[in-house]
C-alpha cells in the first residue's frame, strides 16, 4: 500500500516544483512518509504522509484518496487538508486549533510535515536570505506567530513516552529560524 501511496502522489504532484526552488515537488512528500515510517507508525500514517498535499495542491479529490486508500487515510489527510479559500490567517488558525485537538497520527502527520518545511526554509534563509519572504503568503512574523502556535499545542495529549523524537527537532528548527 506504501509503495501504491507513493506512486499516486509522484503522478498527482508530477510538474511541481518546491518553493524558492526548482526541486521536484515530490520531495517533500516523501521525505515526510519517511520520517513518519522510521518513527515506526502505521502504514496507514505513512501512507497518507505521501498523500498528504494531494488534494490541497492538485485536482484529486478526497473521494478518490478514499477509494484507493480506504477511509482511514482519507480523513487523516482531510483533516490535514487546508481549504484554500480562506485567508492564511484562518487556514494557519485552523492548523494550529487542529494540532490542539486532533488525534495523535494527524498531530504527528502535521509536525512531520511542518518540520521537513521549516528545515527547507531554514535552508532556503541560509543561502537566498531573507528575499525568500517574498514568495509566501505571510512574511516572518506571521509565520514565526504560526510555528510558535504549533510548537506550544503540539505536545497536548502525549505522554512524555509517547513523543516522536521529530517534535523535539521541530521545536529546536523553530528556534533556531525565529528565534
Amino acid at each position: 500500500m506504501k509503495e501504491k501511496a507513493r506512486e499516486f502522489a509522484e503522478l498527482a504532484h508530477k510538474g511541481q516544483t518546491r518553493k524558492n526552488s526548482d526541486s521536484a515537488y515530490i520531495t517533500h512528500p516523501i521525505r515526510v512518509a519517511e520520517r513518519l515510517e522510521q518513527a515506526g507508525f502505521s502504514e496507514t500514517l505513512v501512507c497518507a504522509g505521501y498523500l498528504h498535499d494531494v488534494v490541497e495542491d492538485t485536482p484529486i479529490e478526497i473521494e478518490e484518496i478514499e477509494r484507493e486508500f480506504g477511509p482511514e487515510t482519507a480523513r487523516i489527510v482531510a483533516a490535514h487538508t487546508e481549504d484554500k479559500s480562506k485567508s492564511w490567517q484562518e487556514r494557519k488558525q485552523h492548523t494550529i486549533d487542529t494540532v490542539k485537538y486532533a488525534d495523535k497520527e494527524i498531530k504527528c502527520l502535521i509536525i512531520a510535515d511542518k518540520l521537513d518545511n521549516l528545515l527547507g526554509l531554514e535552508e532556503d534563509l541560509t543561502q537566498l536570505g531573507q528575499a525568500i519572504w517574498k514568495n509566501f503568503n505571510a512574511g516572518a512574523a506571521e509565520q514565526a506567530w504560526y510555528n510558535r502556535s504549533i510548537v506550544n499545542h503540539m505536545y497536548e495529549g502525549f505522554a512524555v513516552d509517547e513523543i516522536p523524537d521529530f517534535f523535539k527537532t521541530y521545536e529546536e528548527a523553530v528556534k533556531r529560524v525565529f528565534g
